[in-house]
């Protein structure tokens, strides 16, 4: 019996040993790579910051950008082949923070709230993001890689339209929609909205403003019975 018992004891113990041998490990972080990919994200954090505070320069040069970054010039080309891939990259970087940080809001609300809360946060992206657009606009025939990322602006822009104003787009025939969306999205461009705080000195409410009378406007009426509550 001691022998049977110990016998046991010794089965639990390796069967204890397997079962934890066949949980995976957690992988451990590799600090070099994070470090890395922290020090890429400062040196395009580095360049956005550079073409906001003188737009008239898309494209500052590598030793402006390294001088802001904290880095060296050799630092910036041993994670971008060149400046090139630097500005496609904070394209990228700054479509995924906006994604982030802008979530659709108030989708099922009347259409008043609906307007105003899609306008306010169209309005902040391209607050933020006037710089960059300009940059990437910047022989941007030239560049497929910026076409894509100037394409992409646009289009997520649409596809918010379509989730905010559902109720009204849904009386149009696919014509109509479409180009109902096209020149909503050409009201609320990056451009239109420099145009409303440069060139005519509007506030970020009286821009606002502006554009929620003109979307009000070009809107079909909500039909009854198919608004959000």
């Amino acid at each position: 019996m001691v022998l049977h018992g110990q016998f046991a004891a010794d089965m639990s113990r390796t069967d204890d040993a397997s079962r934890a041998a066949a949980v995976p490990k957690p992988m451990r972080m590799d600090g070099r790579r994070l470090r890395s990919e922290r020090t890429k994200q400062l040196i395009i954090e580095a360049y956005l910051d550079l073409i906001r505070e003188n737009p008239s320069v898309p494209m500052p040069t590598a030793v402006e950008i390294a001088a802001r970054a904290g880095y060296s010039v050799r630092s910036i080309f041993e994670r971008f082949p060149d400046l090139h891939t630097l500005r496609v990259a904070a394209a990228d970087y700054s479509l995924a923070h906006a994604a982030a940080l802008e979530p659709a809001r108030d989708v099922n609300g009347d259409r008043a709230t609906r307007i105003k809360s899609q306008v306010e946060t169209r309005a902040g992206t391209c607050e933020r993001g006037v710089a960059l657009w300009r940059a990437l606009l910047f022989n941007v025939d030239e560049d497929d890689a910026l076409k894509a990322r100037v394409k992409t602006a646009r289009e997520r822009t649409i596809e918010r339209m379509k989730i905010m104003y559902r109720p009204e787009l849904s009386v149009l025939e696919p014509t109509e929609r479409r180009n109902l969306l096209i020149a909503l999205e050409a009201v609320t461009d990056i451009e239109s909205w420099a145009r409303l705080r440069d060139m005519y000195g509007l506030s970020f409410a009286e821009g606002c403003a502006v554009w929620i009378r003109a979307i009000d406007r070009m809107l079909p009426p909500t039909p009854q019975g198919d608004s959000p509550s």
